[in-house]
């Protein structure tokens, strides 16, 4: 590609991306296993996983991938190829809500397919044994002491719930059980529905009465990620909306804007993905580099990436995105 006709945010954009790439390690080559199935009794059907990881080196960290609503193992291949090839064991579960499983709409499993998901997570967490077995030559390289989540869209509340969100009942308001799980100790939000309630269309009040989410108690560290142009139809509010995982919640936490960017990020759904509606190649990049970045911080491997993002996006008329961090003890917004 070259520079010729490029707007300044997609210069920008590019420049950021060349100055993170001076702290990126190496990519190497990543050996991926699929299917890998985890016994699921309860659930109706076995969980189907994915595993890739880079094909040498040890001690490293792991990342559970979440995908949106009605993806699968098979999506979400520019971050998940990314990390794995820049040191990151990467596991990806199908949901039940994947189009692959083809659970009809009438299930009675379906007004529950939010907490499925989450016990989807914790079923991985309970198996690594099975999954670095199955994955030739993986034994004995991760570091078990280092591990996060990750999810977007539907994902996002997925992973929100291990970092201690709370789904409220829309009728009586109560809170379900704490679902927050300690082997998680960092999370990446990309694109995640925020509060319910009034902030809902009645389309998305009817449809997922589970997109009602109490933000208090979700203190893990986490990087929330959105696009200002990601007006969703679930929700009044606008592109405001998904900045809730931040606003709204407390302690360490980052927040990385997009600049034009829709749902989809410009991209990360998948290669070729249909759900694409915003296709931005640099945009695709610079999230690769940052959320890169930010898990090596976040899992205590290294800053001087993370640090090196948040120079390169801490603002300007021409910039990309903006990342703003808010640290250790921060409250959210009232």
């Amino acid at each position: 590609m070259t520079t010729t006709g490029m707007n300044k945010s997609a210069l920008s954009a590019v420049s950021a991306v060349s100055a993170l790439d001076a702290h990126l390690t190496p990519a190497a080559p990543v050996v991926s296993v699929k299917p890998v199935t985890l016994d699921s009794p309860g659930r109706g059907a076995d969980l189907r996983v994915r595993i890739s990881a880079p094909a040498a080196g040890s001690g490293l960290p792991v990342v559970l991938l979440s995908h949106g609503h009605g993806s699968s193992l098979e999506g979400y291949g520019p971050l998940a190829d990314f990390w794995a090839a820049h040191g990151f064991v990467v596991i990806q579960p199908t949901h039940l809500d994947s189009r692959t499983v083809g659970l009809p709409q009438d299930d009675p499993r379906t007004p529950r397919l939010w907490r499925f998901r989450v016990e989807d997570m914790k079923r991985v967490l309970d198996h690594l044994d099975v999954l670095e077995a199955a994955v030739p030559g993986l034994g004995g390289r991760p570091d078990r002491t280092r591990v996060a989540a990750a999810g977007h869209s539907f994902g996002g509340q997925t992973v929100g719930n291990l970092l201690g969100l709370r789904v409220l009942d829309p009728v009586t308001g109560r809170e379900e059980d704490d679902l927050s799980d300690a082997r998680i100790t960092a999370g990446v939000l990309l694109a995640t529905a925020g509060r319910g309630g009034a902030d809902l269309t009645p389309y998305a009040a009817e449809t997922f009465p589970f997109l009602n989410p109490d933000f208090a108690r979700m203190r893990t560290p986490a990087l929330v990620v959105v696009g200002d142009r990601d007006d969703s139809p679930l929700s009044r509010r606008g592109p405001e909306w998904m900045t809730d995982a931040y606003t709204l919640s407390p302690g360490d936490k980052s927040l990385l804007t997009l600049f034009g960017a829709e749902h989809s990020l410009g991209g990360i759904p998948g290669y070729e993905a249909r759900e694409t509606t915003d296709e931005n190649p640099e945009h695709v990049a610079l999230l690769q580099r940052v959320t890169w970045a930010y898990l090596r911080h976040a899992l205590g491997v290294d800053d001087t990436a993370w640090a090196a993002a948040r120079e390169a996006l801490s603002g300007g008329a021409a910039a990309p995105a903006r990342l703003e961090t808010r640290e250790p003890g921060g409250t959210p917004a009232e």
